[in-house]
């Protein structure tokens, strides 16, 4: 179709907006939710805790289980069902008695936003050309990175001017809309050949995760725990420095970053190759998070903020486009490797703030932040000893070769 042969057709501009309501739901209610629980349940700062960490829980759940069954099931059916799955959770808010409702509630509303966004993870990709995986698969990631930005903000601001109600009825609504353009959209689903169906519908290991990408989700594990250092501890570090009120702003630039780079650093990809965004990404990271670990004045603090979006907003779509280069010849398993790679970066964020709070005990947070900021550095070490891009663009073109082979050989069989 010619419509399909342009990066913005309407399909991917509609995934995209989709994706982008789904994640600013999950934004706006993460950053609240810990003190909804302290305030009008009485938690404790660990049990305030564990009501934000259960939702991560449910979404690796999801993410384990839908990136199986994401076609088997198929892409319409999960994306549809998943929305209104979605959207009740989200109204069950408004009925939390008790803490242990709260941990049901928080668990299922993950577990439905992890079905979600991995189907929509997955469809936006039969909307972008092959020739502009990095250039598309950047644009759509600035739904997310966009979301990660005004979540917060908007929750917070929602928070102090209304109340809980209000951020809950901005979020129903949000969904309301979102799944009704899941019933709008024509998506399709992927046809599965007996072959593929019947190893899908075995109970292996390789059927819950693409063993072809587990070694950049393993970086993008690494990546989200030093993520992690910024998404849960920048408020306590921001009044710890006196910062508290430009450290507002610090998503407001990290948001900046990723929208102004996103598009080049997509062209950088399809023109360049992997290298070229990658291994910029881990060095941003790293100076982000050690110029965060010296931040004393405001200006400074906004300084990391851009160069965490470069490294960190860089990573997470690149490394998503390192996906689809992976498994260009393979899209009934792309669902799968979309989602063993999701399962890498959020349990980097789910974990990390436990691991890297333990450590708090025994540390500053300047010297919290610079152990932090180590991490991107191994991947940079790892992804050079063990990423050969030449070596995956070679595979690639010797099974399309063998691809277009076999129906030759069928032609003479006969």
């Amino acid at each position: 179709m010619e419509e399909e042969e342009h990066l913005f057709n309407k399909n991917f501009i509609s995934i995209t907006v989709i994706n982008f309501a789904v994640y600013l739901v999950y934004y706006l209610l993460m950053v609240i939710i810990a003190v909804i629980a302290q305030k009008q349940l009485n938690a404790s700062l660990g049990e305030a805790g564990l009501a934000s960490g259960i939702y991560i829980i449910g979404t690796l759940f999801a993410r384990l289980l839908i990136g199986k069954k994401l076609e088997l099931i198929g892409r319409k059916q999960i994306l549809r069902y998943g929305g209104i799955a979605y959207l009740i959770t989200t109204v069950a808010y408004l009925y939390m008695p008790n803490l242990a409702v709260l941990f049901i509630i928080r668990l299922l509303n993950g577990f439905c936003y992890g079905m979600v966004s991995t189907a929509t993870n997955a469809i936006v990709t039969e909307y972008i050309p092959f020739s502009k995986r990095g250039e598309g698969i950047n644009y759509y990631g600035l739904s997310t990175s966009l979301a990660a930005a005004f979540g917060p903000l908007i929750g917070l601001l929602l928070l102090t001017y209304t109340n809980f109600y209000t951020v809950l009825i901005v979020s129903i609504i949000l969904i309301i809309l979102s799944t009704i353009g899941s019933f709008v959209l024509p998506v399709q689903n992927i046809e599965v050949n007996p072959e593929h169906l019947a190893t899908m519908k075995s109970w292996k290991i390789n059927t819950f995760v693409e063993k072809k990408v587990l070694f950049i989700s393993f970086l993008g594990l690494l990546m989200g725990l030093a993520y992690s250092s910024v998404l849960s501890f920048l408020a306590s570090y921001a009044e710890a420095i006196h910062l508290v009120q430009i450290s507002s702003f610090f998503f407001l630039v990290y948001a900046g970053a990723v929208t102004l780079t996103r598009p080049m650093s997509g062209k950088m990809f399809d023109r360049f190759g992997e290298d070229s965004v990658m291994y910029p990404s881990y060095i941003f990271l790293t100076l982000g998070l050690f110029a965060l670990s010296f931040t004393t004045v405001g200006w400074q603090l906004l300084a990391s903020g851009v160069l965490v979006g470069l490294g960190y907003g860089t990573f997470m779509s690149n490394g998503q486009a390192v996906v689809l280069k992976t498994l260009k010849t393979e899209s009934h398993r792309i669902g799968l490797g979309l989602s063993t790679y999701f399962i890498g970066l959020d349990l980097g964020i789910g974990v990390g703030p436990y691991i890297l709070g333990e450590l708090k005990n025994y540390i500053t947070f300047q010297e919290m932040y610079l152990v932090a900021g180590i991490l991107p550095l191994v991947c940079a070490v790892l992804y050079k000893i063990y990423y050969n891009p030449s070596k995956v663009t070679k595979e690639i073109k010797n099974e399309m070769h063998n691809l277009t082979k076999r129906p030759q050989q069928s032609n003479v069989a006969k």
